[in-house]
């Protein structure tokens, strides 16, 4: 166990390529998404209370919504117990999904088949 795993200070153990995996779910519990957050967009969901991440295929900062409207407003964030994982509970304007799905999650894996499930 180190001071990370027990602190009250935020600090993010990010990976070499400077990101942290984050998991959005709604307020009921239902996974949302996962993506990845830099040191900077952590510090922008913080300030605005919208959800902003690291697009790894974009190389650039991407605000949740920003061109659909469906924003993810974050109501909690909370940290894993070695802080190298986020969790935010939000409350989506919109499907999470770029695919009108309300999950990015809407496929379950049966052998070498994909069955939709939302």
């Amino acid at each position: 166990m180190t001071d990370r795993d027990t602190t009250l200070r935020l600090d993010p153990r990010y990976d070499p390529a400077g990101l942290i995996t984050a998991v959005v779910t709604d307020r009921s519990g239902a996974l949302l998404m996962v993506a990845h957050m830099n040191a900077e967009a952590l510090a922008a969901t913080q300030r605005s209370g919208e959800a902003t991440f690291w697009s790894r295929s974009r190389g650039r900062l991407w605000k949740k919504g920003e061109t659909s409207g469906h924003v993810l407003t974050v109501v909690e964030m909370r940290i894993d117990c070695d802080q190298d994982a986020l969790w935010l509970i939000c409350d989506p304007a919109g499907p999470a999904c770029h695919t009108g799905a309300p999950s990015c999650f809407y496929r379950r894996v049966e052998g070498d088949s994909l069955v939709r499930v939302a």
